[in-house]
């Protein structure tokens, strides 16, 4: 499947780059391995895409929901970072 993203400029450059290999997004929509992301560059100053996309294959979903590594409390004070790595 592939899903369209909206990506803001500076995000946008990071994963052209290949600095940024990872997304963090709401778990509101379906994604799995295997799908394509379709990141599309958008100007939130001007509320318009730019035109420039990206197209990435998903090889991991972590579902943070279902993550029990920390209780709820630990959770809602500190919140998460997602580490990227090679």
């Amino acid at each position: 499947m592939e899903i369209e993203k909206k990506v803001w400029p500076e995000l946008f450059q990071k994963i052209l780059n290949e600095e940024k290999k990872f997304e963090l997004r709401l778990d509101d929509f379906e994604c799995n391995p295997g799908d394509i992301l379709l990141l599309k560059e958008w100007d939130p100053e001007t509320k318009e895409y730019t035109g420039r996309v990206i197209k990435k294959e998903v090889t991991y979903v972590l579902k943070i929901k279902d993550v029990k590594f920390w209780s709820k409390e630990d959770m809602e004070k500190y919140g998460f970072q997602v580490i990227s790595f090679k």
